[in-house]
């Protein structure tokens, strides 16, 4: 018996003995535990899948001057205003085009890998690719005409019936709702002696969850996508932490069939958007020289969320809990951006500059600054991430300590909204109180604020 074997056969018995513990531990672990050949397995998968790392990071590195050379062309560029937009010279959008020709370079060429785990395992599904096509295509229509928003949700919508047709997330539901209502081929009720199995409902619930996961997921990284470097680094950071677990997975769980398996697609997708983002991140970075772009931020959200939604294959939603932990941080901006604008009674569609890239590049002095605090704190959820999936995967332990830790962390993360926007409000309204001879400067709404005889900065979106 190994160290780590012998540690979780304590903890177990230990808590097993306890009352108050029993109940967390009354499950056998989705997999029996980390095998000696487990490190082994998980570096003979990246070994198999490195060229498509490789190959997405020289397409997109290669690739993103001539794509802003064909923006500026074409004059899809971001022109400062000096409120939100605070770069000192117009920028070239499309640099999401760039990232999609990486990733798809990627995805081809995995098709022709065929050593080790990627001869064995089936290739990342067409669904997944007509997704990555609509929404590619969705976003470079907005960035090149401005799409009207609802014309924007009906391409995030194809691309999420695209994964559903696939049975690429349907799954998800099951793990919560099946604590409740039992195993899919259980009788959820009976019409004129027809017997409905809770599967269909589980299919249902779980196409639903994939149209919210793929419109929420893509907009909350479009809404992030606010200063230099900021989303093509944290998803980087992000993809880290969605490989290692994919990785854990692969290695842990028993594979019964490899053909029907989405191990390896999980990996190819991983690294084929990990490779692209770190290859177009070196043009982005601050000072920038192109932008992602709806068509990036669009894309790298639609990437992250069918990663996440692949956790689930097998219905072990506590997976997905993880994937959504290491995402926090879009999905926190996105959170607090919605509570503030609703209860300021605006459109929750209209821009600001409260995001917390904002509100850290003021609080901070500065883009730099600000962009590697918030990869810090995606490093953050990252490990947390990491550390669910691996308590899940290897100790036993039952998935309400997952779900524990998301409600906590979630419901954290929508008080702080809260008092953000109600905080805004008594400021507003202390404001609108004040003598009419009180100068705007001395209001704490304004603080921070860019005055009109500032000087250009070359601090700018990204």
């Amino acid at each position: 018996m190994t160290t780590a074997s012998a540690i979780i056969h304590a903890v177990t018995a230990f808590a097993s003995d306890f009352p108050p513990l029993r109940s967390l531990v009354t499950e056998p672990p989705i997999a029996p535990g980390t095998t000696p050949d487990a490190p082994m397995r998980a570096l003979a998968f990246l070994n198999a899948y490195a060229p498509v790392f490789l190959v997405a990071f020289l397409v997109t590195l290669l690739s993103t001057p001539l794509v802003r050379r064909a923006a500026v062309a074409l004059e899809i560029i971001d022109k400062p205003d000096q409120t939100r937009k605070l770069h000192r010279f117009p920028i070239a959008y499309l640099g999401g085009f760039a990232v999609f020709l990486g990733v798809t370079a990627a995805i081809i060429w995995s098709l022709f890998l065929d050593s080790g785990p990627a001869a064995e395992f089936e290739h990342v599904p067409l669904a997944v690719v007509i997704g990555i096509l609509a929404i590619t295509f969705t976003g470079l229509a907005d960035d090149a005409y401005g799409w009207d928003p609802r014309l924007k949700i009906a391409g995030q919508l194809v691309a999420a019936a695209a994964l559903a047709l696939d049975d690429i997330g349907v799954h998800v539901a099951e793990g919560v709702l099946g604590y409740f209502f039992g195993a899919p081929e259980a009788t959820l009720f009976t019409i004129a002696g027809y017997a409905v199995p809770n599967a269909q409902l589980y299919y249902w619930v779980g196409t639903a969850l994939i149209a919210i996961f793929v419109i929420g997921g893509c907009n909350a990284t479009n809404l992030i996508d606010g200063l230099d470097g900021l989303l093509s680094g944290t998803t980087s950071i992000m993809m880290v932490g969605f490989l290692v677990v994919s990785l854990m997975i692969a290695t842990a769980m028993p594979i019964v069939q490899t053909t029907d398996s989405l191990a390896g697609a999980r990996v190819v997708i991983c690294l084929a958007t990990l490779g692209a983002v770190i290859g177009f991140l070196p043009w982005n970075f601050n000072p920038a020289v192109i932008f992602l772009g709806d068509c990036g931020s669009l894309l790298l959200g639609y990437l992250c969320v069918v990663v996440i939604l692949m956790f689930g294959e097998e219905g072990h939603t506590q997976l997905v809990i993880a994937g959504l932990i290491i995402f926090a941080l879009p999905i926190m901006d996105t959170c607090l951006a919605i509570v503030r604008r609703k209860l300021a009674g605006r459109p929750w569609s209209a821009p600001d500059s409260d995001h917390i890239h904002h509100q850290l590049k003021r609080g901070l002095g500065g883009v730099k600054k600000a962009v590697f605090a918030l990869y810090g704190i995606t490093l953050a959820f990252a490990a947390v991430g990491v550390g669910v999936a691996a308590i899940t995967l290897y100790t036993g332990i039952r998935l309400q300590i997952a779900y524990t830790i998301a409600i906590v962390l979630f419901t954290f993360i929508a008080a702080i909204a809260i008092k953000t926007a109600r905080r805004q409000q008594w400021e507003l309204s202390a404001h609108a109180a004040a003598p009419a001879h009180d100068s705007p400067k001395d209001d704490p709404a304004h603080r921070g604020a860019i005055e009109p005889s500032a000087p250009k900065s070359l601090d700018a979106p990204g």
